[in-house]
């Protein structure tokens, strides 16, 4: 940015003396001093003409300009617009620039963009692919929960009208593999068979 803004600085310095010099060339030159003259006698009636014509004046012959008034008004204009040329030139390039930057810059942030919406769809499959995991998870252990209050319930109730004999009589209850993993509860049936041979003895 910094070696732009000088570059500029030293196109615009340059361009005076070379202004100065093209119109130093054109009133020395003959080839420069036709154009001068040309250039020179076609911008004074086009003057004088609009003039007329804004103002309402009367129609008259227009005196064209002195040879020497004419180079004198060439080569300004010449010099003019060599220097009008750099500046629009100047001007154009670094609108140039500015818009190529600015163009970059959006390409970057589209590129961040896309990316973060790739990311975040990512994240969501993501999400969703734990959540389904988890209700699995948590609908499992809700039906082992219900098995074993179930389980747990019948017991309280067999206990509460008789205690084991029911148990003995009937099949015994079935106790998911899940609740129960390092021991099984005792067999009351086995244990009635343990105390009579006891007693006997």
């Amino acid at each position: 940015m910094a070696s732009v803004k000088l570059a500029t600085l030293v196109i615009r310095t340059l361009a005076k003396p070379i202004s100065a010099r093209i119109k130093h060339q054109a009133e020395q030159h003959d080839s420069f001093k036709q154009i001068c003259i040309t250039w020179a006698q076609w911008a004074h009636r086009t003057e004088v003409g609009l003039r007329i014509n804004l103002l309402g004046e009367s129609a008259k012959h227009i005196k064209p300009l002195s040879e020497t008034r004419a180079i004198q008004n060439g080569a300004n204009g010449l010099a003019e617009a060599f220097l009008f040329t750099v500046g629009a030139s100047l001007i154009l390039a670094e609108a140039w620039r500015s818009n190529r930057s600015q163009a970059r810059r959006r390409d970057s942030v589209d590129d961040q963009l896309e990316d973060l919406q790739n990311e975040v769809r990512d994240l969501k499959s993501r999400i969703e692919a734990m959540s389904t995991g988890w209700e699995q998870k948590l609908e499992e252990e809700s039906s082992r929960n219900n098995e074993l209050s179930r389980i747990l319930t019948r017991v309280v109730e067999i206990g509460l009208r008789g205690g084991w004999a029911e148990v003995v009589d009937q099949a015994p209850l079935k106790i998911p593999a899940s609740v129960v993993k390092h021991a099984d509860l005792p067999d009351p049936r086995t244990n009635n068979g343990d105390d009579g041979s006891t007693n006997e003895t």
